[in-house]
């Protein structure tokens, strides 16, 4: 009967992805089928905590992180849950021995939210760090299956991959952290003067990691290539159209992919992996 509880925990983080980001769901079932429920808990938990910062203004949302910071640790030593998302987090954390200093850096990024409004240079690659490239961290220790020595030689393009991922949810969500949450992640970046120089600037940055993160999907097992591969050219497509993007329009709507150009994304990823070309 156990079995079925661990079922229904992973079912939910399923259903949390799938709820909150259709990319990214969509990316994960291209990946082989052992590694999909896996990467599907570690969205799911992350999520929650992403949801407590960003959405529950009407609570004390310092004291619900806490609680759910307490309660993953809890669960990761007791390894159960009764919190179904905590549950799956767990299995997959102690199945694969993903490291507690990224789950660590993940709550502080997350703690910064909470207190933050901006950011300097140190700050923000500390929160680029904490907020994404651990998750890139933990999905490559799923990808790896235990190989430490390609997790070691993976690491850095996983991180510049959840980095470039990162950057362009900020451009892209510019109105709404700015003028609802009140943060400004880009150091050194005044949005009420947003200019061309500035959003150029981001935007070498990001292509810059783009770049390097593509020499690692490359390098990836072939069990997770794929679906890695298909969410990276969403993320590459979405950054494009950001680029075409004038800095007044950046604040004035959220861009996004229509559900018909994702399909043909990965209609085109699926011709180039057939020939071998991705």
């Amino acid at each position: 009967m156990l079995q079925l509880f661990h079922e229904l925990s992973q079912q939910c983080s399923k259903a949390t992805t799938e709820k909150y980001s259709t990319s990214f769901s969509s990316a994960i079932k291209l990946l082989h089928t052992d590694l999909q429920a896996p990467v599907f808990n570690i969205y799911g938990f992350v999520r929650f905590a992403d949801e407590i910062v960003d959405t529950f203004h009407q609570f004390e949302k310092q004291a619900l992180l806490a609680e759910f910071k307490r309660e993953t640790y809890a669960a990761l030593e007791r390894g159960i849950s009764l919190n179904p998302i905590l549950h799956s987090f767990q299995l997959t954390v102690n199945k694969y021995q993903i490291a507690p200093a990224l789950i660590e850096s993940f709550f502080m990024s997350m703690e910064m939210d909470l207190n933050k409004a901006q950011y300097d240079c140190d700050g923000y690659a500390k929160y680029i760090y904490g907020s994404a490239e651990v998750v890139g961290l933990m999905c490559l220790y799923i990808f790896c299956e235990g190989d430490k020595k390609m997790y070691e030689k993976l690491q850095p393009y996983a991180q510049a991959l959840g980095a470039a991922f990162q950057k362009v949810n900020f451009l892209r969500d510019v109105k709404a952290d700015h003028e609802q949450l009140g943060r400004t992640y880009f150091p050194e970046v005044d949005f009420k003067n947003f200019t061309s120089v500035m959003k150029a600037q981001i935007e070498q940055d990001i292509a810059k990691d783009f770049n390097y993160a593509y020499e690692g999907i490359l390098q990836l097992p072939i069990k997770a290539r794929f679906g890695v591969y298909v969410a990276y050219k969403y993320y590459q497509t979405l950054f494009k159209k950001i680029r075409k993007t004038k800095p007044a329009n950046i604040l004035e709507q959220r861009i996004r992919i229509p559900n018909y150009g994702k399909v043909f994304i990965l209609a085109k990823a699926g011709i180039r992996s057939q020939f071998n070309i991705l």
